[in-house]
């Protein structure tokens, strides 16, 4: 009975190598994985707040080696603590724990290298990531106190205001849901809601100016609409010219021109008038939106005075000396015949040049007759000009000699 005691205490050699192989792995496991931790959190806050970087994928290959290593020191603990239990052998034993170290060794040493690669991004992923509820609670009480500045304000009911409030109502809901997705989302809303509150600090900054602003709108709209007014007066006798004077071609895209100036203008008098209304009314924002359409109003009529005006001045300026304007041409052909010759562009680009010339010709030789079509004369001389311009463009733009 004494042997068999001294037997059943005894400790053999197969226990002794088998407890320092089970200690060595134990030691390169927790330290792989204390690694692999720390990446993995940094990674998740990359990905969460950032990401556009792409950190989860390139991190995939190194976690996958991790978790096979693990993997393998998982199955040769359970064996080494069978082998211990059982005092049972463990073929191959110090050569696999050997290679299992090797393993996890390595896949720590991969954990550093991918970590070292990206150290400064990841690090700054961690604090936005442990920053962001600090972040949210700040905006939310900044935006409270913006929301209830302006629900107390006298200028609650500018459009401006008001819209801008209901944006940050909007993005404080946002903010609330956002928490079940993430810190990445999280951050995002609070953004959002940091941006509404500050675009409604500033309408409630700016309203105060209003009403002086929608003053100065009223009256400087008053005064252009006296102008254009006054401008106006004279389509009429410059439409009339232009078919006494020229071919009835010259103007025939001008004949509702007189029409549409006065609904212009007629529109504009109506959004000022109801501008000066709404300013009366305490609600200069309104005052000033109806004042921007009237401006608008303004240009168009504008534009289809100016049309018929500058149409008969141009006719008769070109009536007086028609060749001038074939000149203007013929001396921007020249310049671009040089460039082709400059560049040795002659074979691409000279006969189409050349044949311009021939053009030119052409357009000048249909100004007879009693009523020469001057308007047609003008438009197609400007075509060969745009054409010729597309040319030098195309030719400046070609990589090849240059003499200039």
């Amino acid at each position: 009975m004494a042997g068999r005691r001294r037997g059943w205490f005894r400790s053999s050699g197969n226990s002794e190598w088998i407890q320092q192989a089970r200690s060595q792995l134990a030691d390169a496991f927790l330290d792989m994985d204390r690694r692999q931790s720390a990446a993995d959190a940094a990674v998740l806050a990359s990905d969460e707040v950032f990401p556009e970087r792409g950190f989860g994928a390139v991190w995939e290959p190194v976690r996958s080696r991790c978790y096979d290593a693990a993997g393998a020191y998982l199955a040769l603990a359970d064996e080494l603590e069978a082998a211990e239990r059982d005092n049972t052998p463990l073929p191959q034993g110090q050569e696999r724990t050997a290679t299992v170290t090797r393993r996890l060794t390595d896949a720590a040493r991969a954990v550093d290298e991918f970590y070292r690669g990206h150290q400064a991004q990841l690090e700054q992923a961690v604090g936005v990531h442990q920053a962001v509820p600090q972040l949210a609670r700040q905006v939310k009480v900044a935006a409270a106190g913006v929301r209830a500045q302006a629900a107390n304000s006298e200028y609650a009911d500018y459009p401006s205001v008001r819209g801008r409030a209901s944006a940050v109502d909007e993005a404080l809901i946002t903010l609330e849901a956002a928490g079940a997705r993430g810190a990445g989302a999280v951050r995002k809303a609070a953004n959002r809601l940091e941006a509404a509150t500050r675009e409604l600090s500033d309408a409630l900054a700016q309203a105060p100016s209003r009403n002086a602003a929608a003053t100065t709108a009223i009256s400087s709209v008053n005064t252009r609409l006296a102008a254009v007014r006054n401008r106006s007066a004279g389509l009429a006798p410059a439409y009339s010219a232009l078919l006494r004077e020229f071919n009835a071609a010259s103007s025939a895209d001008l004949a509702n021109n007189e029409r549409e100036s006065q609904r212009a203008i007629d529109a504009a008098a109506d959004a000022l008038d109801r501008a000066r209304a709404a300013s009366a009314e305490n609600n200069p924002e309104s005052a000033l939106e109806l004042t921007t359409s009237a401006r608008g109003n303004l240009a168009e009529a504008e534009q289809q005075v100016d049309a018929v005006t500058k149409r008969l001045a141009l006719l008769r300026e070109v009536r007086a000396n028609p060749r001038d304007r074939a000149e203007a041409v013929r001396f921007r052909l020249r310049d671009a015949q040089m460039l082709a010759v400059s560049r040795e562009l002659v074979g691409e680009w000279g006969s189409v040049l050349d044949a311009q010339v021939d053009r030119i010709d052409r357009i000048s030789e249909t100004l007879s007759g009693r009523h020469p079509d001057y308007w047609a004369y003008v438009t197609e001389l400007d075509a060969v000009t745009e054409f010729i311009a597309g040319v030098v463009d195309r030719m400046r733009k070609h990589l090849g000699p240059r003499r200039e």
